[in-house]
């Protein structure tokens, strides 16, 4: 935009249709620029996930173990971390942030376990957001390390807004798949199962991978892309701090705990060998091709470029003021720190 002088008679603001018209200029001047950014800022995607009022009072990760067979009431857990989510998402503003994050880190995106968080089944993970930005690195809780493989294979990242009990609305990262049920059909085409159990299905052995009459996933939360949620990608710390941790001549050594920032984990590279050898077994560990053929049927797929949401700004600065053994375990897993 370039600036010129303004006429002398319109610093006296002699003329009420002058008046007018600079108001109809300025409006016209704000109306096209809100179309513009609305072409670069993309809506947000993410279904409504409405508040239950029963209250909850579940503090720690056995609490919300005991909530199994509320959650999963066609069958087990297999492929269907996205139910632990709604669950949790149902009563987010009844929790703290740390309470809310906690609870996140207590079952296991790819298998759906229930997991109690440690450093030693936390796993650092650098994947693919799905707004074709580049890479993010982050934190799992895992129930086995085969999880890292398909994680690696299939789980990208998105973001999506949760308002807390202090009623304020953050924006946080969530690790998420694609839509099985564009393709139903594929639910209930038999396989060979690794495991030497014979011919199944993803309808036997994912029961509670169901599709609605829309081609949704049933109770399934989804992020601002509109992708399906099946856990939290926990933050890493400042990436700046990594550098004297780790080394360029990086040797696999599966189990072995790495720390950055003060925080322990699993690094994803150590089990690059094992995950070969686990494909050329046939996936014959962890979940098996469970959750592989599930994630398989709708992939995410990365785009070159796409407008980007609009970005959030989130006030965590006292997010890992927590009061318990429970609460300060979930802000060393999440790193909330700003």
């Amino acid at each position: 935009v370039t600036a010129t002088a303004a006429p002398a008679s319109l610093g006296r603001m002699e003329s009420p249709a002058m008046i007018a018209a600079l108001y109809a200029l300025l409006f016209s001047f704000v109306h096209s620029a809100a179309q513009q950014v609305a072409l670069v800022q993309p809506a947000s995607q993410a279904n409504e996930v409405a508040q239950v009022s029963t209250p909850w009072a579940g503090a720690t990760v056995n609490d919300l173990f005991r909530e199994y067979g509320n959650i999963f009431r066609h069958g087990n857990r297999n492929a269907a971390s996205h139910l632990w989510v709604r669950f949790l998402l149902e009563r987010s503003e009844q929790m703290t942030q740390e309470r809310l994050l906690y609870m996140f880190s207590g079952f296991c995106a790819v298998s759906g376990s229930p997991v109690r968080p440690s450093d030693y089944n936390r796993y650092k993970l650098t994947l693919d957001h799905v707004d074709g930005s580049g890479k993010v690195p982050g934190f799992f809780h895992y129930c086995c390390w085969p999880c890292v493989c398909d994680t690696q294979d299939f789980i990208k990242v998105d973001t999506r807004n949760v308002t807390t009990s202090d009623g304020v609305s953050r924006s946080y990262k969530f690790a998420v798949l694609g839509n099985p049920c564009e393709h139903p059909e594929e639910l209930t085409r038999p396989f060979q199962d690794p495991f030497g159990r014979g011919t199944s299905t993803l309808a036997n052995d994912a029961p509670e991978v169901r599709c609605g009459p829309s081609g949704e996933l049933l109770d399934a939360p989804l992020s601002d892309h509109g992708y399906i949620i099946i856990a939290m990608f926990f933050d890493y710390p400042d990436v700046a701090q990594e550098s004297a941790a780790v080394s360029a001549s990086f040797t696999a050594q599966p189990g072995r705990i790495s720390e950055v920032g003060g925080v322990k984990f699993q690094d994803e590279r150590e089990f690059a060998d094992m995950c070969a050898d686990r494909e050329r077994n046939g996936f014959n560990s962890g979940m098996g091709e469970i959750f592989r053929k599930v994630a398989a049927i709708s992939p995410v797929v990365i785009p070159e470029e796409v407008p980007k949401l609009a970005p959030v700004q989130n006030d965590n600065s006292a997010a890992c003021e927590a009061e318990g053994t429970d609460g300060a375990a979930v802000c060393d897993s999440t790193v909330m720190k700003g």
